[in-house]
């Protein structure tokens, strides 16, 4: 049609060509741009669906994950029959059913350094909904070393955080944040939890500033750092400046190719931080069970915080919650063999580190947690 949209199409987004900023101009803009989601769990579920409604015509999602329970509080894209399946596939499917006019294109792999350039090239911007470092730091270079805006989120508990990073025009997210956190200091949502609602907030808002680029209108956030607090429902604005010194987009870049991003930042970028302190460190819970069994004397420390005490707890365990163990550690008697422990294996894995650090020398970290416990000798537990 002349119009380049069909009357199916003048009926559907009737109410975005009633806005004089978007119109039936703008609306066949969308239609004609793209969007590359990386991640497909709490934030891109209301990003790829909100993109999906407002018909951006092509739209890709890239990650290797399959649909967990434990997702649905907070990933509304999928549901109870898509469990198991690969999200690019669940989402996809969802996004086709609120919106049969546009592409989707799933990639169902982890975004690298090898394949980053290529699934990256038919898209007009980048929308980082991803949950790790590797995966932002490597997202933001190829932003900036492909000239692509990187619109990116972040979540924790109740906060979260939204902003354009473009290069071409202000910062990246290396200017931000020149390095990592170091390991283990920047806990994840399977560690610390996060508000079922955030990511829809998140989410929302970076689909909202990915239409705003795509169609050329208001002001986007390049430039700023939207900070929200759902507990307090504020919104705060920090003014960011491009680093001249910034090793990507800097006046003198040392960076010009996409590197090995999990050894940059210490951690894997590629599923989530097992509960693993390696061979010499880890204990199973059938073999915990079985030295319990036999009388053993063994020192149980349960480093999760207290409040996680009402979902399950093991009899005699001693409570330190990681955040203090440096300052009472002296509580703890070296000459005793002790067993860290806490949900799945991943905050007890940092505890052992710092007690060895500190000398202790009889240490053992259960593997899997708490929640390895309920699996494999008492199933009247919760697993969480």
């Amino acid at each position: 049609m002349a119009t380049g949209l069909s009357h199916e199409e003048i009926l559907r987004y009737s109410r975005h060509l009633l806005i004089p900023e978007i119109g039936l101009e703008g609306q066949c803009r969308l239609k004609h741009t793209s969007v590359l989601v990386v991640g497909a769990g709490g934030l891109g579920s209301p990003a790829a669906l909100y993109l999906a409604a407002a018909g951006v015509g092509h739209i890709g999602l890239v990650d290797y994950d399959r649909v967990e329970f434990s997702n649905l509080q907070r990933q509304v894209i999928h549901g109870t029959s898509t469990l198991n399946q690969l999200k690019v596939d669940s989402a996809r499917s969802r996004m086709l059913d609120l919106n049969p006019g546009i592409q989707v294109d799933a990639y169902p792999e982890p975004l690298t350094s090898a394949n980053a350039r290529q699934v990256a090239a038919d898209y007009d911007l980048i929308l980082d909904a991803s949950d790790n470092f590797p995966t932002r730091y490597l997202t933001n270079d190829l932003c900036v070393l492909t000239g692509k805006p990187n619109v990116y989120g972040a979540i924790y508990r109740f906060e979260g955080q939204v902003s354009v990073f473009d290069a071409r025009c202000g910062p990246c997210y290396r200017c931000l944040f020149p390095a990592p956190p170091p390991p283990g200091l920047a806990p994840s949502c399977g560690d610390s939890g996060v508000l079922g609602v955030l990511p829809g907030t998140i989410g929302t808002l970076q689909a909202t500033e990915a239409i705003k680029l795509l169609l050329g209108i208001g002001e986007p956030l390049v430039g700023k750092l939207l900070l929200y607090n759902a507990l307090e429902m504020s919104f705060e604005f920090i003014r960011l400046h491009k680093n001249p010194g910034c090793k990507v987009c800097g006046t003198d870049p040392s960076v010009s190719e996409l590197m090995d991003y999990e050894a940059f930042c210490g951690v894997p970028g590629h599923g989530p931080e097992t509960g693993s302190a390696g061979p010499e460190w880890d204990i199973t819970a059938s073999e915990l069970d079985e030295r319990l069994r036999r009388g053993e004397t063994l020192c149980l420390v349960d480093v999760r915080e207290p409040h996680e005490l009402a979902i399950s707890s093991l009899p005699g365990a001693r409570v330190i919650p990681l955040g203090q163990l440096a300052a009472r550690i002296s509580e703890l008697d070296p000459s005793q063999e002790i067993v860290l422990f806490c949900k799945a294996g991943i905050r007890s894995k940092r505890a052992l580190e710092l007690m060895a650090g500190a000398g202790f020398h009889k240490l053992k970290n259960l593997k899997g947690g708490i929640n390895a416990w309920a699996r494999e000798v008492d199933p009247s537990l919760p697993i969480y």
